[in-house]
């Protein structure tokens, strides 16, 4: 008995100790490079380099994160609330004594493709090396080689303000031996290579999963069912699935349709509001013409499936429905008709239409709820320099009356989806607006 408790305590001990370790090595590439090598040939590569780099910072939107409101580009200080705490996004200026200055390649591409930092520390998942790690040494290389050349700005990083035990950032170990591998995209041969683009920019540098799919309570997106859907913690937006024609499914969408919206937030089918908005508005607006056909010609065929939303909350009585749709349809008639006419068609591109719209009639309704609280613009860009937007209605209706107007839209027309009850108004009402 003694040698057998022995036994297990020593298992106690080394397996974590062995997880550690495990996690801590780098086992599968070199990170040791010191210089890009692309840089040294000539003038013209180091050149056609540094605009690859800045293109693809573009592509993956790295400002967004690591630029604080009215702060310096790139320097960093951007809270990112989770369920966890708030982590606070580093520095990645040239400075080298607060930013990323005395990094090399290698250690640039050990956090992109390894999610750790310099000195080897694990790097904290809100950075999103989980599809990063997709991206090859080669765009890893102009993307650090364009990093450089941010201007310093001497900032020191702020100490996240995580709750215990999440702050000690050894257990992600643990985390990481559960959920995380690392591995660069591969092609799929039986595709073409517009396929493969467009697959290697939404699984990769555009890191879509991180919001389009669903996180579990340790905040791991789910590898089974990736781009499904899931609801952005803390900022109570809901990204819809990718992958059911239930919610934003494309498979049943025009190519074009789903090119102009990616490209300029505006659509004959859809408008892009939230945090999508800025995606399009700071990224995805800028990149060429082909990787936007070739997101578009992956993302349309995503497998779908038809499920039915799953409605979130209890439902009314039918005496109460039809309260709901009398009150909703005088509140549509008043506040809302003009625009998105009596019919629901809208007015494309000005005015998205609301008959048979997905994000409308999707099982969560967090999206038109904060919509009709907060209003909101499609992001300007080229191809939309003027977008129309949607004023905001929560100082003028109630919980009550939100919660009338929604339902009444989400099932009018075409559309057939579940009721929104004054709580669940009242839910979004308390969240805060969008940093």
């Amino acid at each position: 008995m003694k040698r057998l408790l022995i036994t297990l305590l020593a298992l106690i001990v080394l397996i974590p100790a062995a997880i550690i370790v495990w996690q801590l090595k780098d086992a599968d590439d070199d990170t040791s490079t010191t210089t890009v090598p692309a840089a040294t040939s000539s003038p013209a590569d180091a050149a056609r380099l540094l605009e690859t780099g800045r293109y693809l910072a573009r592509a993956g939107d790295c400002m967004a994160c690591h630029t604080a409101r009215s702060g310096k580009e790139y320097a960093g200080g951007r809270a990112v609330p989770t369920p966890f705490g708030t982590i606070y996004t580093p520095n990645i200026t040239s400075d080298e004594q607060t930013g990323i200055g005395k990094w090399n390649a290698g250690d640039f591409w050990r956090a992109l493709h390894h999610g750790k930092s310099k000195d080897g520390s694990f790097l904290y998942p809100a950075f999103p090396f989980t599809e990063y790690t997709k991206i090859s040494r080669g765009d890893s290389d102009a993307l650090f080689a364009y990093m450089k050349t941010v201007a310093p700005v001497a900032q020191a990083n702020r100490e996240n303000a995580l709750r215990f035990p999440y702050n000690q950032r050894i257990l992600l170990a643990f985390w990481r031996a559960l959920y995380f591998r690392p591995g660069v995209f591969q092609p799929d041969t039986k595709q073409s290579m517009d396929w493969n683009r467009g697959a290697y920019l939404v699984q990769g540098l555009g890191h879509c999963a991180a919001c389009h799919t669903t996180r579990n309570a340790l905040g791991a997106t789910s590898s089974y069912a990736p781009l499904a859907g899931g609801l952005i913690p803390v900022l109570n937006w809901y990204a819809p699935s990718l992958t059911s024609d239930a919610e934003a499914g494309l498979g049943n969408w025009e190519l074009q349709s789903i090119h102009d919206l990616l490209r300029t937030g505006v659509s004959t089918r859809s408008t892009v509001f939230g945090p999508m908005a800025e995606v399009v508005g700071a990224s995805l607006q800028y990149l060429s013409d082909s990787d936007i056909k070739a997101m578009a010609l992956y993302l349309k065929s995503l497998p779908q499936n038809e499920r039915a939303p799953v409605i979130e909350t209890p439902q009314p009585s039918e005496r109460e429905a039809e309260r709901i749709m009398a009150s909703g349809a005088i509140l549509y008639k008043n506040n809302c008709a003009e625009c998105h006419k009596a019919s629901g068609a809208g007015i494309p591109l000005a005015y998205p239409p609301l008959s048979g719209n997905r994000a409308i009639t999707m099982g969560s309704a967090i999206n038109p709820i904060r919509i009709v609280l907060n209003g909101g613009f499609p992001p300007t860009t080229t191809g939309n320099p003027r977008p129309y937007g949607m004023p905001p209605f929560s100082q003028l209706l109630s919980d009550q009356e939100i919660a009338d107007v929604v339902s009444y839209i989400r099932n009018s027309w075409e559309n057939k989806a579940g009721y929104v009850s004054p709580a669940e108004v009242n839910r979004s009402r308390a969240v805060p607006l969008d940093d």
